[in-house]
């Protein structure tokens, strides 16, 4: 394989060149928004290889890191050829102009030019800003989920926010803008299409540090169904204390799930998909973490948005007003917000941090019960249970809200025991929502 330098590749001899390199990766992102290049080999292509170790690699992506900005997350791989250990970066991004130790290049054939303050200027005029999200997709309308459309559909017009029914997937996608020059958007890959970069990386860990964890998931799909694992998740793994109210028995979470809806809605929304990293819950023993890799604005505070002086800043505009349609987002700019205000009613300690890799909201739990109390906290639950199937044996067809007003539990309590009865095998659904029934596992 012959290797000759162009726009978009770029040979170093080895990585004593690294600081050219670095320039010259900020220039090609600048020009091409994508390219590669090479350790190991001459600028003439002779290939004379390159020490490669995983120190040599880590030292490469953190140079990469502390030298570029906007951040960028290329691959770096050890690569033979010849015979010879090179290393290949790839690199991509869509955020420029990009600046490599302070000043900004742009690629001239197969140097790198550096741009002046009147260069510079004009390339913040001219440029025609795209999102990760408002790019082209590789993905077909095969791909997309139909059911996923027909049910953000149902959900939208649920919320009085469209006025528009199913048709077919094409059309919907149109009403949305979510189709340009007859191309998918990036952004349906992450709301309708099962196979997708989206990852949530889910875990319970037996203190408050990650040394030692109890369960581990990982979930993958469009973002609707994240949500719902998500949150399915995080109720299952936190304590619920049963509170009566006259004749009613009511399950109340240790966290609001109000507040930890929103902020899962939110990791979900505002994350950089730019970043190959996945999402993260953590169930600590002292507290809930909710992870996105997606940095908080640097000139804005969460204080900020608590005290409603800041308007909504969205990252991925497009999968933010497909989330409102739908109601999975209630207002803009009011999440922060809203998870303060339900966690402040409920005397429940939340936080907001800014790290270097990302946002992150610490919801901090109750303090712990003794194991007594646990064990009569899971024999109640297995009670209602019990009681919820020995109602639909009788009822067949019986509602949620039906047997929420039977079992003295809300609605949404109902929802939680049959999620478990269904996951443990116990009871299935036949037929649709309205009109089907349950049928009782007999084991």
């Amino acid at each position: 394989m012959a290797f000759k330098e162009s726009e978009t590749l770029e040979l170093k001899k080895s990585t004593s060149e690294l600081k050219e390199a670095i320039i010259s990766i900020s220039s090609i992102l600048n020009k091409h928004q994508m390219g590669e290049l090479y350790f190991g080999i001459k600028n003439d292509g002779t290939i004379v290889g390159q020490n490669v170790s995983e120190q040599t690699i880590r030292n490469i992506s953190k140079s990469i890191s502390d030298n570029i900005e906007p951040k960028i997350f290329p691959e770096i791989t050890d690569e033979k050829l010849e015979g010879k250990s090179c290393i290949l970066v790839k690199f991509e991004g869509s955020e420029s102009p990009y600046f490599a130790y302070g000043r900004a290049y742009i690629r001239v054939g197969d140097e790198d030019k550096r741009l002046s303050a009147k260069e510079l200027e004009n390339l913040f005029l001219k440029k025609k800003k795209v999102s990760w999200e408002g790019g082209t997709s590789e993905k077909t309308i095969r791909d997309v989920n139909e059911d996923a459309i027909k049910n953000f559909v149902t959900k939208a017009n649920k919320a009085n926010r469209i006025n528009f029914t199913f048709s077919d997937v094409e059309s919907i996608l149109n009403k949305l803008n979510l189709i340009k020059e007859d191309k998918l958007l990036r952004a349906v890959d992450i709301l309708f299409c099962d196979n997708n970069s989206l990852e949530v990386q889910a875990a319970v860990f037996a203190g408050v540090d990650k040394l030692t964890f109890l369960d581990i998931k990982q979930f993958k799909g469009n973002i609707f169904n994240l949500l719902e694992q998500s949150e399915s998740y995080v109720k299952e793994h936190m304590n619920w204390r049963a509170e009566l109210a006259g004749r009613e028995r009511e399950e109340i979470p240790e966290v609001p799930v109000r507040a930890l809806t929103e902020a899962i809605v939110n990791s979900l929304c505002h994350r950089d998909y730019n970043n190959p990293k996945g999402n993260e819950i953590a169930v600590f023993k002292d507290r809930i973490e909710i992870y996105n890799p997606g940095q908080f604005p640097e000139e804005y505070s969460p204080l900020d948005f608590i005290k409603g002086e800041e308007r909504s800043i969205l990252r991925n505009p497009l999968i933010a007003h497909t989330l409102y349609l739908s109601k999975e987002i209630e207002r803009w700019g009011s999440g922060i917000r809203r998870i303060h205000e339900e966690c402040e009613k409920q005397n429940v300690k939340v936080e907001f941090k800014k790290l270097k890799s990302g946002f992150v909201v610490v919801f901090y739990r109750m303090e712990m019960v003794g194991e007594s109390s646990e064990k009569t906290r899971e024999k109640t639950r297995e009670k209602t249970r019990e009681k919820i199937l020995e109602i639909i044996s009788q009822t067949p067809q019986i509602t949620t809200v039906e047997l929420a007003k039977l079992t003295g539990i809300t609605a949404k309590g109902v929802e939680w025991h049959i999620k478990k009865l269904k996951d443990t095998g116990l009871l299935k659904r036949i037929g649709p929502d309205k009109g089907g029934m349950w049928e009782v596992v007999e084991k």
